[in-house]
C-alpha cells in the first residue's frame, strides 16, 4: 500500500509534534511535513503544486492541516470593535481559512476511496458561535467559525465520492506554542505540543465515516457549532 500521512503546518509546534508522532505510531509509507517556504497557504498555485508533489510519492490516506493565525506583525486579537482592522481581518481569513479550504481542493480529490481516510483540521473552540459568551477576538473567531462551515460542506460533498473518507475539525485545547502562549490565562490546562499531539491522533483513530463533518475536541467530543 502507497498511503502517506501528511501535516501541513509542520514547522510549528503542534505540527511538529504530529509528524513525531505519526512517524513513531507507523502504517504509512512516508510522514510528509508540509510549511513555509516550501507551502504558502496564502498562494493557490504552490498549494496545488504541493498536492501533485505529495501524489508522486503516494496517496494521502490522512492529512492534518496544523496551521493557524492569532498574531503576528500588524495582527493582535481585537478586544473591541473599534481595533478592528480590514488588512488585519483579511490576512486572519486568508491564513485561517481560505488556505486551508485551498488544502482542501487539491488534497481531497487525491485520497483513496475505497478505504479509510482522514483529513483533519485545526480549528478553535472560540470559533464556536453558539459558546462564544465572552466577545472580543472578531477575526480570528469569525477566520475559524468560516474554517468550521467549509469543513462541514466539504464533508458532505466528499460523502458522495469518497463515502469512507472523514473530514473533521479539531479543537486541539491550549498548548504551549507561539500561538498561543501569551493569551493562556491562569487556570486552563496548558499542554505540550507531544501531548497534544497524541490526544489529537487518539481521537484521529476512534472517527468513523459517521463523524465527518463534525465539530470536536482533542478528546473527540462535540463542540457547539
Amino acid at each position: 500500500m502507497d498511503d502517506v500521512a501528511v501535516v501541513v503546518g509542520a514547522s510549528g509546534g503542534i505540527g511538529a509534534a504530529l509528524v513525531a508522532e505519526v512517524q513513531a505510531r507507523g502504517g504509512f509509507r512516508a510522514v510528509i511535513g508540509l510549511s513555509r517556504p516550501d507551502l504558502d497557504l496564502t498562494d493557490p498555485a504552490g498549494v496545488a503544486l504541493a498536492a501533485r508533489r505529495v501524489a508522486d510519492i503516494g496517496t494521502p490516506a490522512l492529512v492534518i492541516v496544523a496551521t493557524g493565525l492569532l498574531h503576528g506583525p500588524g495582527v493582535e486579537p481585537e478586544k473591541t470593535l473599534r481595533a478592528l482592522d480590514p488588512e488585519a481581518m483579511a490576512r486572519a481569513f486568508a491564513v485561517n481559512a481560505i488556505g486551508p479550504a485551498l488544502v482542501m481542493k487539491h488534497f481531497l480529490p487525491l485520497m483513496p476511496r475505497d478505504r479509510r481516510a482522514v483529513f483533519a483540521v485545526l480549528s478553535a473552540k472560540v470559533g464556536s458561535i453558539g459558546d462564544n459568551r465572552l466577545g472580543g477576538w472578531y477575526s480570528y473567531r469569525a477566520s475559524k467559525a468560516a474554517l468550521n462551515q467549509i469543513v462541514r460542506t466539504a464533508a458532505v460533498e466528499l460523502r458522495r465520492t469518497h463515502p469512507r473518507a472523514i473530514c473533521v475539525a479539531f479543537h486541539p485545547g491550549t498548548v504551549a506554542t507561539g500561538l498561543s502562549g501569551k493569551f493562556a490565562k491562569t487556570g486552563l490546562q496548558v499542554q505540550q505540543p507531544p501531548e497534544a499531539a497524541s490526544a489529537l491522533l487518539d481521537s484521529i483513530d476512534r472517527l468513523a465515516p459517521g463523524h465527518s463533518g463534525s465539530f470536536l475536541d482533542r478528546l473527540g467530543h462535540p463542540i457547539p457549532w
